[in-house]
């Protein structure tokens, strides 16, 4: 019995660990900002149903990722030219090591932009980072550099904001930017032929492939995962005037969609076979339903509803079946019905935002830009559960995992919720 006793204690622990999720890349596992957990907390304050707080050097947008017991941020210090990789422990918030993995010359960026914004990710090896210059790295849980690639040099108008897609051993990011010649509106008011999705080997940092978007114009867009029904697995991925499907082995361009507009910020939302976009300006402002397959140029021969209020320039959407919600950046929050496009409710929030919703166990969460976060009720009628305040800035889109809600601050990085036992 003795004997035994540890065993069934190494058990429980090894199945905790197990049930417990990870939070590995933009917006969780899928790319959609869904967490399985459901003990989260509803309420906090900046000195209440805190973990803990780390200072965080350096400025940085991207959002933190999580693996068991390590958390992973990026910044850049020394005025944006040093780019870092911090690992933090997550039980204590405790900084295990802060590596720079290279320096990069600054290119110009929106002033809500950073030199820092892409959000990592992690297979559980390895952690793979890239930074305003369109430099890659990939390092080891104790901070060894494994490789760089250094290869794709980016500039566009806004800077880069779009975050690395990880899946079966490929490294995967969008690249529209716009041209750095004399005439500063290639690629960004005017369609041009130069963006493109790359996806390296996330061994050796190698490409294995380079998709060329054909014409298209700035976006900001993280690339997300679609298993179409035939069983080929795609690349979904949104630029200025176009959605577009990639075969994710070869690279393949498989359909073109086109959603008109440029200097796309949000992510690609998908849900009972439809991609939702949001884009378009000067007028044209509306979120798009689009039903994903077929093949070619489709324009929008598959194209499923329009609906022209509410659109977030710069949060991602979120789909809670059967609905879709949005938050623009001015505070209005939207719930439609996800097959119809039809407005159930419409609210003001009140503030403004950036970072992208997240959800779990039937509620949403919304971080505004002055540090509140409005949790409400996923459902069809609007109700608010909790609004709670920490009283600093943030753009970086939360990360939940194990039982607390990560928020990553101007200055730091908070765990919301009940303290980890050692």
């Amino acid at each position: 019995m003795k004997q035994i006793l540890p065993l069934l204690a190494l058990f429980l622990l090894g199945a905790g660990v197990v049930h417990a999720q990870n939070w590995p890349q933009f917006r969780g596992p899928n790319t959609q900002g869904h967490s399985a957990e459901t003990n989260l907390p509803l309420k906090w304050s900046a000195t209440e149903n805190i973990a803990w707080k780390t200072e965080l050097p350096g400025e940085g947008w991207s959002s933190p990722i999580v693996w068991g017991e390590r958390i992973f941020v990026t910044t850049a210090t020394n005025g944006g030219t040093s780019c870092r990789v911090l690992a933090l422990d997550r039980k204590t918030g405790r900084i295990l090591w802060d590596k720079e993995v290279f320096q990069q010359t600054l290119r110009r960026k929106e002033g809500r932009n950073s030199y820092a914004t892409p959000t990592p990710a992690t297979d559980g090896k390895l952690v793979y980072v890239c930074f305003g210059d369109g430099s890659f790295a990939a390092l080891d849980f104790t901070g060894r550099v494994i490789w760089t690639n250094r290869d794709y040099p980016f500039y566009g108008q806004h800077g880069l904001g779009t975050g690395l897609l990880l899946h079966n051993g490929l490294l995967i990011m969008a690249r529209d930017g716009s041209s750095d010649g004399e005439d500063k509106k290639v690629g960004w008011q005017i369609p041009w032929d130069k963006s493109y999705v790359v996806a390296l080997d996330a061994k050796t940092g190698k490409q294995r492939w380079k998709a060329s978007r054909g014409l298209s114009r700035i976006s900001h867009g993280t690339p997300t995962i679609w298993k179409a029904p035939d069983g080929r697995v795609q690349v979904i991925s949104e630029a200025g005037d176009v959605l577009q499907g990639f075969d994710f082995k070869t690279g393949a361009r498989l359909w073109t969609s086109e959603v008109i507009g440029e200097g796309k910020v949000p992510s690609v939302v998908l849900g009972d076979g439809l991609a939702f976009t949001s884009g378009g300006w000067g007028g044209k402002e509306s979120i798009k339903a689009f039903r994903l397959g077929g093949a070619g140029e489709l324009r929008e021969s598959n194209l499923v509803w329009e609906q022209k209020k509410g659109m977030p320039k710069v949060p991602s959407m979120i789909y809670v079946k059967p609905y879709l919600f949005a938050i623009t950046d001015g505070g209005v929050a939207t719930c439609m019905n996800a097959a119809t496009g039809e407005l159930l409710w419409q609210q003001r929030v009140g503030g403004n935002f950036s970072a992208s919703p997240v959800a779990s166990a039937g509620r949403i969460y919304f971080a505004g830009d002055n540090g509140e976060t409005t949790v409400i009720k996923a459902g069809a009628t609007f109700e608010v559960l909790a609004k709670n305040l920490l009283n600093e800035s943030l753009q970086a889109s939360p990360a939940i995992a194990q039982g607390q809600i990560f928020i990553r601050t101007e200055r730091h990085l908070f765990a919301i919720g009940q303290r980890a036992r050692p």
